[in-house]
């Protein structure tokens, strides 16, 4: 699904102490798997997810999806790519203050039906929030909480890769490994990447990268 080529990031180009986030490595993904990229903080982990998902261009290298150079192609394809076939969890919620967590999952749907509201429920409930949450807004709701709901709405509409950067940080260890075993039965046929320091949620990762100064330092491996 993914091939990398010499990926390189460097930050503060026009000064003459260049910050490398991410140093010229090639890497490929699948299509289909639950894929862990750990590392410390600063390891390049992050900057690598946002490479591959259009959110940063890389300084250098190339990054192909499913035969679409990512890189050379317009602003307007790689939003049209991400709207269509990538899901996005970010450390931060993101959720709109005045929306329900229900709106917030239902905002980002395709199709907006009773149907595909239905499926929004069944996604929330699985992440252990019930009909009195889900009708309540973020300022309500405990931070797990609306990181649940922000999950439920990265995947509302199916998408072919999800993009997940420390999707389990601030949930306890229950809820956190209940995340995981949803993510993990999501990627049966998707493409998951879990972005983490935290290598206790990665037990049934199918791969995992590991990053080390913007560097890989290990691949392959599980835990």
């Amino acid at each position: 699904m993914f091939t990398i080529k010499n990926l390189s990031m460097i930050y503060d180009m026009d000064t003459d102490e260049k910050m490398y986030a991410l140093k010229g490595f090639d890497l490929s993904l699948p299509d289909r798997g639950l894929i862990g990229i750990i590392g410390p903080s600063g390891s390049g982990k992050s900057t690598l997810m946002y490479c591959l998902s259009t959110l940063k261009k890389p300084t250098d290298g190339s990054v192909c999806y499913n035969g679409t150079e990512l890189t050379t192609i317009t602003d307007a394809e790689r939003e049209l790519i991400r709207r269509r076939e990538f899901g996005f969890v970010f450390q931060k919620h993101y959720l709109v203050p005045y929306m329900s967590a229900l709106d917030n999952v239902m905002v980002a749907a395709v199709n907006n039906d009773a149907t595909t509201q239905e499926k929004a429920k069944t996604f929330l409930a699985e992440l252990g929030l019930g009909d009195r949450e889900i009708g309540k807004r973020p300022t309500k709701l405990s931070g797990g909480q609306c990181q649940r709901a922000s999950i439920a709405r990265a995947m509302i509409n199916d998408p072919k890769v999800l993009f997940a950067d420390e999707p389990t940080a601030s949930l306890d260890h229950e809820n956190a490994f209940n995340v995981m075993r949803i993510l993990k039965e999501y990627s049966a046929d998707r493409l998951v990447l879990v972005v983490t320091h935290d290598r206790s949620i990665l037990g049934d990762a199918d791969r995992i990268i590991e990053m080390w100064d913007g560097e890989i330092s290990r691949d392959g491996g599980t835990l």
